[in-house]
């Protein structure tokens, strides 16, 4: 790859005019023009449209509409349409340094991967509140690396609030899957499986904003306990104990609060449980206070971790018991309706 190779940048959208306004104006910006935005718009109602049309004069832009059929479905679109040599995903809720393309750039001049994956992180002016959901997001007590990180408890698989991948991967195993929770997960599976190259790339970074409210982030993590069991469904080496961690911490202490009741010797039982989460959540209170050098945010982020692993616990488990009834080759689904309400 050189310097002049056309990157195709595929976002979808659902009703996300003003986050792909900074998405937009990040990329404007950028130190090196040889991309292309495509925008696959997946059934919205706001003015999008006129948000793009806005931004059209200043970047080079594809907008595509589908009616809604998940955020799968429109990056597979957005593939099917794009120009570059090089796929990059990126979520609408994301954006970049002026520097993205640049490092980008001086990664795929090398030339010794086939698809990449990057971090996610904050920016300063987020809210006290998106910084705790990073803290959650990207610490090691929070998700063991497994987004990204030098360390990790489980194998690294990019995911498409930012990673890519060459036009021939695309070419061999197709788009990605129906999931519409996880099918970035089973697309880095398929492209490992299919014997091509991934690499971190620790420093094409983008600002992530994710969910704005504590129920919102509720749903998304019970929504994605519940795209792990669907995630092992497909491929069993999908679904690692790792991933039931959660759900058995949930559980096993669900169970010895109830038998505590009538078992007086579990209440020393329950007594250890509730103070080994009180340490882990103090020193996340800590750590938390002395990253964004904010009190409020090490508060909040204790309320985030906290909901972070009930969640995805309490997601895990009710996928793994509709699993029992749910026939082979169909997916379990979580929150659906006003799920971005």
């Amino acid at each position: 790859m050189n310097s002049s190779t056309l990157i195709s940048i595929i976002v979808p959208a659902y009703n996300r005019a003003d986050e792909i306004e900074e998405f937009l104006s990040s990329f404007e910006k950028q130190s090196v023009k040889n991309f292309e935005v495509i925008i696959v718009d997946d059934g919205s109602t706001d003015n999008l449209k006129e948000v793009i049309e806005k931004y059209q004069k200043k970047l080079q832009i594809n907008y595509y509409f589908q009616q809604n059929r998940g955020p799968g479905s429109a990056r597979n679109l957005g593939m099917s349409k794009a120009n570059g040599d090089i796929f990059v995903f990126i979520d609408s809720d994301c954006t970049v340094p002026k520097n993205y393309i640049e490092n980008l750039q001086n990664h795929l001049s090398q030339n010794d991967f086939d698809a990449f994956g990057g971090p996610d992180t904050y920016k300063e002016n987020f809210s006290s509140f998106l910084k705790a959901v990073n803290y959650a997001m990207t610490s090691f007590i929070g998700t063991g690396g497994t987004r990204g990180a030098k360390k990790s408890v489980a194998k690294y698989y990019p995911r498409s609030f930012n990673m890519g991948i060459k036009k021939e991967v695309y070419q061999k195993i197709g788009g990605m899957g129906k999931l519409r929770h996880g099918q970035d997960m089973d697309f880095s599976n398929r492209i490992y499986q299919a014997g091509f190259k991934v690499k971190y790339l620790s420093d094409v970074i983008v600002y992530h904003k994710r969910r704005t409210s504590l129920k919102k982030f509720l749903k998304q993590i019970f929504n994605w306990g519940i795209a792990r069991i669907n995630l092992g469904r497909i491929d069993k080496n999908m679904l690692k104990f790792v991933h039931c961690l959660p759900f058995l911490l949930l559980f096993i202490f669900v169970l010895t609060l109830i038998v505590s009741i009538s078992v007086p010797f579990f209440r020393l039982s329950l007594l250890i449980e509730i103070s080994v989460a009180v340490l882990i959540l103090l020193f996340a209170f800590v750590q938390s206070t002395f990253k964004y050098k904010s009190v409020k945010v090490g508060i909040l982020s204790v309320l985030t971790l906290f909901t972070q692993v009930f969640a995805y616990g309490l997601g895990f488990g009710i996928g793994l018991i509709k699993s029992i009834f749910t026939k082979k080759g169909k997916f379990i689904s979580g929150f659906t309706k006003k799920y971005y309400e």
